[in-house]
């Protein structure tokens, strides 16, 4: 049987994902960290979508014992990965001195350390046709001072894909990278980006509208998807502005910000 494998689907995002894959006709297993939400979720969608199949797995995506016992028991159902929608991360943001080392190696195995496990078995246990969508973020495309390691992540994720990417011309693999904006979805992100003002409010995009843009981007086989007008001019001012002024503009934006929603 083949699936679409979503990581993160126990999240706003990763359940809207998951939800527009089902809309193409696809067979998903959700993965997230909390088994009490998935159950919900694999019951809201399996009303909306009675003829799918819809599984889902408690993963700790940090750890390489609980991501190899996943891949050993999609192996025994005989599961083929018809796509990966990698969602899944961790967004801790405050100065980097105020990190333990729990934070620091959770935020990286997460973000960065199980997408490459996942895009790993899944070329390895594709079907005929196998697309990829990895979520970065528009963090990634710059340093950020407060905000280093998630940023630095989300670029690395950026950079690995593009390389895989060439590595995999002229298969049969499709890879798409989202960098969004700001996206409302959890209490602290909306507040965020009500204290942003007007800034926030023209990054800030629907998951809705986020996910229609990263899958017209992946059926076009295109790699960087930037949902949103003003998040593009933001990303070619980064691009163009000198790093001394970036990094000054950032620092003095989330000096003072703090979030550590996964403590």
């Amino acid at each position: 049987m083949e699936y679409s494998i979503v990581t993160g689907g126990s999240g706003v995002l990763g359940k809207e994902v998951a939800k527009f894959a089902l809309l193409r006709g696809e067979n998903v297993y959700i993965l997230g960290r909390s088994g009490e939400k998935l159950t919900l979720i694999e019951r809201e969608l399996s009303a909306k979508f009675p003829k799918s199949i819809i599984k889902t797995a408690a993963v700790d995506l940090a750890s390489e014992t609980a991501r190899a016992e996943f891949f050993k028991s999609f192996a025994g159902e005989s599961g083929i990965v018809s796509a990966l929608y990698f969602v899944a991360g961790v967004d801790t943001q405050k100065a980097f001195i105020k990190y333990d080392e729990r934070r620091i190696i959770n935020q990286a195995r997460v973000n960065y350390e199980a997408a490459l496990s996942f895009t790993n078995y899944a070329l390895k246990n594709r079907g005929k046709n196998l697309n990829i969508l990895a979520v970065s973020s528009l963090t990634g495309v710059t340093p950020m001072p407060y905000f280093a390691e998630y940023a630095s992540l989300k670029g690395a994720l950026i950079s690995f894909f593009k390389a895989l990417r060439y590595e995999l011309k002229g298969t049969d693999v499709s890879i798409t990278v989202l960098a969004p904006g700001s996206i409302p979805t959890r209490d602290d992100i909306i507040a965020d980006i009500k204290k942003q003002g007007l800034t926030g409010k023209m990054s800030a995009k629907s998951p809705e509208y986020v996910v229609k843009k990263a899958f017209k981007c992946l059926d076009k086989n295109k790699f960087l998807c930037i949902p949103g007008g003003w998040n593009k001019v933001v990303y070619v001012l980064s691009k163009l502005a000198p790093p001394a002024i970036t990094e000054r503009v950032i620092a003095k934006k989330f000096r003072n910000k703090e979030k550590d929603a996964f403590g």
